[in-house]
């Protein structure tokens, strides 16, 4: 087998398996949304302002976006209105169509890249609200796009924070530069 042949398959190979890696991390990240949402839906079976909050915290919580929520929310509540929902369940598939459409939205909202140069992204945050996941799924899109990227550890106080930061690293294949911990 030459060099070549043999160098594409251990590079594909590397490749699945971080793919993999994510869309494992991924599924469960969707099966938790989707579990606190119909439990929410289950165990409140009145639209009320109590639903909506709660329903805000879920979205906030699975990385939507403050805006895209309040976007979604309003949206929900003139739906409610104008069908005349009253039972939960009954908003679960409109809730669905929305948060499809959002996905699909042409609209280039939030990040935006440098056209040229470099681009900085500094994530600043509350321990244990995914940061470094998010960092980790950044870092793997924007390498899949061609992008050079490089995730610098400035969380230095946190015990294993550098350490996560160096799995993510390497589960996507790009540098981390740290320095000892403290």
């Amino acid at each position: 087998m030459s060099f070549f042949k043999r160098l594409k398959e251990s590079i594909s190979s590397k490749t699945e398996a971080v793919t993999n890696a994510f869309k494992e991390g991924l599924t469960k990240t969707r099966t938790a949304f989707v579990e606190k949402v119909e439990e929410l839906i289950t165990r409140r079976k009145k639209i009320d302002e109590e639903f909506y909050e709660e329903l805000e915290e879920i979205l906030i919580g699975a990385d939507v976006g403050v805006n895209t929520v309040m976007q979604l929310i309003e949206e929900l509540r003139i739906e409610v209105k104008k069908r005349k929902i009253e039972n939960a369940a009954d908003l679960q598939p409109i809730l669905s169509e929305k948060l499809v459409d959002l996905l699909k939205s042409e609209e280039k909202t939030g990040l935006q890249m440098a056209p040229s140069g470099m681009t900085v992204i500094l994530f600043v945050g509350v321990n244990g609200v995914g940061k470094t996941t998010t960092i980790g799924k950044l870092a793997h899109k924007f390498k899949s796009e061609g992008k050079k990227v490089l995730l610098a550890a400035g969380d230095t106080f946190r015990a294993g924070a550098i350490e996560q930061l160096e799995v993510w690293g390497q589960r996507v294949g790009v540098d981390v530069i740290k320095q000892q911990s403290g």
